[in-house]
């Protein structure tokens, strides 16, 4: 037969006997009833074995029972002693249980201390969060902060690579304007030493030219200035032209230089400048690093609507693990001051850039000492979509 329990009256989690439901502690063990059914719910039940007791949550329970004046020293070590010998005899035990069975502490008291133990260390827990949550919103400030001025200080420096390199043009043009006139003869016969001298003067005045164009074009993109004037554009007639100015250079370094292009090749949607930009770029970076007896060639093929260009060199690589680096804003893999290489390392994070404004990604694939490609794919003119204007 059971025994029904009337509806006012419920189990004590710990102790088991009825107690009034209204009731905040237990009339019979005095432990706290929302605190032990919480705890009581959450226990964790061994698969042969009964529930883990409450005590298995609270560390250190016999110094803190030393401290209250429960036990003493002596009591806490005999009731170490009792549990060591529980154990060697295949029964183990808890702490609170050895206190319980030597008589050390009664039921209701251990019940009393866990409870309270327990509530103590989830307040600490409580505080210990809202302390980290109060760090982790200053910090989060602070980073607020540092970001803003990161942002300001990269708005200035765009502001002053773009006036710098305007004030820049100014002189060169004279230079340049003068170098035509003494190389056409204008200003009277030449030696043939002097002829040689000039044209070394006609490189370094296009390559600082070049160099010159680079930096105004990066600051106009990092200001967001970056704009597109996409019209249909024959893909395979812009590479031809960029391959025939680059051939001189190719051959006074020795390198075999060439072009695939697959006939009837359909138009693409893009900005011609900056695309012809970005492959001429390409082209003179796969140059630059491919030593005589090298080879370079530009690829274009098409698939699935999309047209890839690539460029292929068999040049000095890039090592796996470092790829990305060379897409950042004035880094070079050989950042020594006595670097083979020279450049203003922005020729490639303006690359991604302008490719990334037209909706397509650039692809690296490299290897150490064996060469480089880079490609990108541009969709056929009635497949384009909507790119950055």
């Amino acid at each position: 037969m059971v025994t029904m329990m009337p509806l006012n009256e419920i189990s004590c989690p710990l102790c088991g006997k009825p107690t009034l439901a209204q009731n905040r502690h237990c009339e019979h063990c005095g432990v706290d009833m929302a605190m032990a059914a919480g705890l009581a719910e959450q226990s964790v039940v061994l698969p042969e074995t009964r529930p883990i007791a409450l005590e298995a949550l609270v560390p250190r329970i016999g110094e803190y029972m030393i401290e209250q004046g429960i036990i003493q020293n002596q009591d806490l070590n005999n009731a170490l002693d009792y549990q060591k010998q529980q154990a060697v005899q295949g029964h183990s035990i808890l702490l609170g249980e050895a206190l319980l069975e030597l008589g050390l502490v009664s039921r209701e008291r251990l019940d009393q201390v866990i409870t309270t133990r327990i509530l103590q260390l989830q307040n600490a827990l409580n505080e210990a969060n809202r302390d980290l949550q109060r760090r982790v919103e200053e910090r989060t400030q602070e980073l607020q902060h540092a970001l803003e001025r990161l942002s300001e200080l990269n708005r200035l420096k765009s502001n002053f690579i773009a006036n710098i390199s305007h004030e820049l043009r100014t002189p060169l043009t004279h230079i340049k304007g003068y170098l035509d006139l003494l190389s056409d003869g204008g200003l009277g016969p030449l030696t043939q030493a002097q002829t040689e001298a000039l044209g070394v003067l006609k490189r370094a005045e296009t390559r600082l030219e070049r160099l010159i164009e680079d930096l105004i074009q990066f600051s106009l993109t990092s200001r967001g200035d970056l704009s597109l004037d996409v019209k249909e554009v024959q893909i395979d007639r812009l590479v031809e032209a960029l391959a025939e100015r680059a051939r001189p250079s190719a051959q006074s370094r020795q390198i075999a230089f060439s072009t695939v292009l697959p006939r009837h090749l359909p138009p693409v949607k893009a900005d011609e400048d900056k695309i012809g930009w970005v492959i001429d770029q390409l082209i003179d970076n796969a140059l630059k690093f491919t030593q005589a007896g090298g080879k370079v060639a530009v690829k274009v093929n098409i698939e699935n609507k999309l047209v890839t260009i690539a460029v292929m060199d068999s040049g000095i690589g890039i090592p796996e693990e470092r790829v990305n680096e060379i897409f950042e804003p004035f880094h070079q893999l050989d950042g020594d001051a006595t670097r083979r290489y020279s450049g203003t390392g922005l020729g490639l994070a303006m690359v991604r850039r302008i490719i990334e404004a037209h909706g397509a990604q650039i692809r690296v694939r490299s290897a150490v000492n064996k060469g480089s490609r880079f490609e990108f794919s541009l969709p056929v003119a009635d497949q384009a979509p909507k790119v950055q204007e």
